[in-house]
C-alpha cells in the first residue's frame, strides 16, 4: 500500500502550488523594485491559472497585483481585472473598487479582513490596526488615494516598507513625506528625505 493511500486529505494540484508560489515571488520582486523577476513570475502564475479555465481565478490574480501597486501608490488603473469583472466573484469586484477608491458600504462587508475596518472606519488611524506588512501599506494607499491620509498614517508606511526592505513602496512614501515637507516649508526635513531616497535608490535589487 502506497502511502499516498494513508492520507485522507486530496493532494494540493501542481497548479495551485505553482501558482501561489509564482505569486508570492512576484509580489516580492515587484516591492523589491526587481522589474525582470517580477515579470517573470507574473507570467508564470497566469500560465498556471490559465490551465484551469477560471477566469474568477485569473481575476483575483490580477488583483494581488493591482494590490501591490496601490502599496507602492502606483496609480495606474486596474485594467487586467477590469477586463475580466464580468466573470469575477462579487467580493473580487468589491476588492478592485475598493483598491479603486470607490467601494461602497454595501461591499465593504466582502473586502478581505485586514481591509474592512480601515473601509468602515474611514480613517487613517485605523492603518495601524492592520497586522500584515503589505495589507497595511494598502490600507494606507487607499487612503492617501482617497485623501484621508494623515501624517502619522504616512510615517507608519514609510516604516513598514523600510522594516521589510521594499524599495519600491518606500521611495513611493517618503517622496509623499518629502513633497508635504516642502509645502510645509521645512527645508531640512525634506532634504534629510531625500537624502534617504537617494540611497534607496542607490540600492540594487537581489537577483
Amino acid at each position: 500500500m502506497g502511502l499516498a493511500a494513508c492520507s485522507s486529505k486530496p493532494a494540493v494540484p501542481d497548479w495551485q502550488m505553482n501558482a501561489h508560489a509564482s505569486s508570492q515571488k512576484a509580489v516580492e520582486a515587484y516591492l523589491s523594485g526587481n522589474n525582470r523577476v517580477q515579470a517573470l513570475e507574473w507570467e508564470l502564475a497566469r500560465a498556471e491559472v490559465a490551465r484551469t479555465g477560471r477566469l474568477d481565478l485569473l481575476a483575483r490574480l490580477e488583483l494581488l497585483r493591482c494590490a501591490a501597486h496601490v502599496a507602492s501608490l502606483d496609480v495606474q488603473p486596474c485594467s487586467e481585472f477590469e477586463r475580466l469583472r464580468t466573470d469575477a466573484a462579487p467580493a473580487e469586484q468589491a476588492y478592485a473598487d475598493y483598491l479603486a477608491g470607490r467601494v461602497q458600504p454595501a461591499q465593504i462587508a466582502l473586502l478581505p479582513e485586514a481591509q474592512r475596518k480601515v473601509a468602515a472606519a474611514g480613517d487613517a488611524a485605523s492603518v495601524t490596526s492592520v497586522a500584515d506588512p503589505l495589507s497595511q501599506l494598502v490600507a494606507a494607499g487607499v487612503l492617501l488615494k482617497t485623501g484621508r491620509i494623515t501624517p502619522p498614517a504616512i510615517a507608519q508606511a514609510v516604516e513598514t516598507a523600510s522594516a521589510q526592505g521594499w524599495r519600491r513602496p518606500l521611495m513611493a512614501w517618503l517622496g509623499v513625506q518629502a513633497q508635504r515637507a516642502d509645502a510645509a516649508g521645512d527645508a531640512s526635513a525634506a532634504a534629510a528625505l531625500r537624502r534617504r531616497i537617494a540611497v534607496v535608490e542607490q540600492s540594487v535589487p537581489a537577483r
